[in-house]
């Protein structure tokens, strides 16, 4: 059964959605994030996925105050990322309470110091996050868009062993439009020994399941969730 992960992006401690990564278009959800995590937890679910927007931009992490707290209030397996660039950066994530990093920008920049934070702390403490914007990889909370190809970047990871893989369409994310089946049927036709978790765009539980048809192993879910398109309610079928 595919895995519904709930979203929280930070800003200045508060919970906020942006729309296609555009930092002027934020909307503010909660100053709370323990009681949204709390909520989360109350209706079944295991995982949390946070981004720290702050750290994106300024690359250093910002939010770990946020992060240790629900770390210690709840026991949802979180996994953190933004601006971690050091092996203290990812030292003070899991001293924090993070369970796994979620890596986006280092991957493209330093490819080579993701792979030593993977002998240092283990694979099953990292999970790759690629965004896609136009079909290329886009880096630094999706303002820089590269030259390379999604699929290849990814191809390139799978052959060296990484797995656990989330992708983000940015034309999708914050929109309430639909998630980017093509993207993710392409993916996984090219590259079928991942374990693909989708993300962006998810608007109703008939884009979950045509997710799980495709073969997608898990979805991130925000702001529809926030919006209220999706009760917590009917995830809940999901949950295992």
């Amino acid at each position: 059964m595919i895995e519904i992960i709930p979203a929280m992006d930070l800003i200045d401690g508060s919970c906020v959605r942006l729309v296609q990564g555009d930092f002027s278009r934020e909307t503010v959800y909660s100053t709370d994030p323990l009681e949204i995590a709390k909520r989360f937890e109350d209706a079944g679910m295991k995982r949390l996925h946070m981004v720290d927007l702050d750290g994106a931009r300024s690359g250093k992490p910002a939010n770990l105050q946020v992060l240790d707290r629900i770390a210690s209030a709840t026991s949802l397996v979180i996994d953190y990322g933004g601006g971690i660039r050091t092996d203290t950066d990812a030292a003070a994530v899991f001293e924090a309470g993070a369970s796994v990093i979620n890596v986006g920008s280092i991957a493209v920049r330093d490819p080579e110091l993701l792979f030593d934070w993977i002998t240092k702390f283990g694979a099953h403490r990292f999970l790759l996050g690629a965004d896609s914007k136009n079909g290329n990889v886009a880096i630094d909370a999706w303002k820089t868009e590269t030259d390379e190809p999604i699929v290849g970047f990814l191809s390139g990871f799978a052959t060296r062993g990484v797995t656990r893989i989330f992708v983000t369409d940015i034309a999708n994310d914050g929109t309430l439009a639909g998630p980017s089946l093509e993207l993710y049927r392409e993916i996984l036709a090219t590259i079928p020994s991942i374990d693909l978790i989708a993300s962006g765009g998810v608007t109703s539980t008939a884009d979950v399941d045509a997710l799980e048809a495709i073969g997608c192993k898990g979805v991130i879910i925000g702001k529809a969730i926030y919006e209220r398109s999706i009760a917590l309610e009917e995830l809940s079928r999901y949950v295992g």
